[in-house]
């Protein structure tokens, strides 16, 4: 494993470009969906997956907000890849690029709680199976490896440094492991409903039924520590407003079990056609 001082220094691109998010992160309960600070640990095992997220009594554990920073730097490195230049862990950042992408204020404490989300992403240690060729191996690191505030030779702010780990950056930098997400994403407000549309747009592929999933098994997978009713009423209340951009949600009740069916709208034939020439549509929100 290459250190610091061994890796290129990639300068992410400035401009618009469309957000994306690694699959491994929009399936699996990988970040705390709450507001309030969690330091109990993500214990998760379904069949050969298995992931441990353990957090610090100092920071609390990486949130799902905090994981945008992780689809800015998933988004620039695959914009960067496509266009054919170099790409590294070590990565150049410029908070306000960061806040902007991600629809944040750009004031002081917008800053404040980058620098805490930073800080907790350093801080959440993950162990997990997925991606390790021996079975029930594990991988064990951080979301950010470490991070630095920089200055310029007057020692004023011009960014921050980071890296993150191998294992975030290969799931990244192979085309088939990323999926373009919705702008509107960053508009979610709640843990529960992000967290939702990164796994329905992961399994919301275009079958013309759609695609279920029952509610005991959504409720694992989410690692929420709540119990199963108030997950069922929170999700109720997500179908009942319709919160998903791009999709229809429907609850219904069959063989004794309740189901979650999502289905994707039909997309814009003008957004289709600017896709289809590589252009991310027009952001109408």
């Amino acid at each position: 494993m290459p250190s610091r001082e061994q890796l290129d220094l990639f300068v992410p691109l400035r401009g618009s470009i469309a957000p994306r998010d690694a699959q491994d992160l929009m399936v699996w309960p990988f970040f705390s969906l709450a507001k309030s600070r969690r330091t109990r640990p993500i214990d998760f095992r379904m069949g050969d997956v298995a992931i441990l997220v353990e957090a610090t009594h100092e920071h609390g554990m990486a949130t799902i907000w905090d994981a945008d920073v992780l689809i800015w730097i998933a988004s620039q490195i695959v914009e960067a890849r496509d266009a054919g230049l170099p790409t590294s862990r070590l990565i150049a950042a410029r908070p306000h690029d960061i806040l902007t992408f991600t629809r944040r204020g750009t004031g002081k404490a917008s800053y404040e709680r980058l620098k805490a989300a930073l800080d907790r992403l350093q801080s959440t240690t993950i162990a997990t199976t997925i991606r390790q060729p021996e079975r029930g191996r594990r991988h064990r690191f951080s979301w950010i490896n470490e991070w630095r505030e920089c200055s310029d030779g007057r020692g004023r702010a011009c960014g921050i440094e980071l890296v993150v780990p191998d294992w975030f950056y290969q799931g990244v930098i192979q085309a088939q492991w990323v999926l373009t997400i919705d702008r509107a994403y960053f508009g979610l407000t709640g843990g529960l409903e992000r967290w939702l549309y990164r796994l329905v747009r992961k399994h919301g592929g275009r079958q013309p039924g759609g695609w279920t999933f029952d509610l005991p098994h959504l409720h694992l997978r989410s690692g929420l520590l709540w119990p199963r009713k108030r997950f069922a009423f929170a999700l109720r209340d997500i179908v009942q407003r319709q919160a998903l951009p791009g999709y229809t949600l429907t609850l219904f009740a069959e063989h004794g079990r309740h189901w979650l069916r999502f289905v994707r709208l039909p997309e814009n034939r003008y957004d289709r056609a600017l896709r289809r020439v590589g252009f991310a549509p027009v952001d109408k929100s």
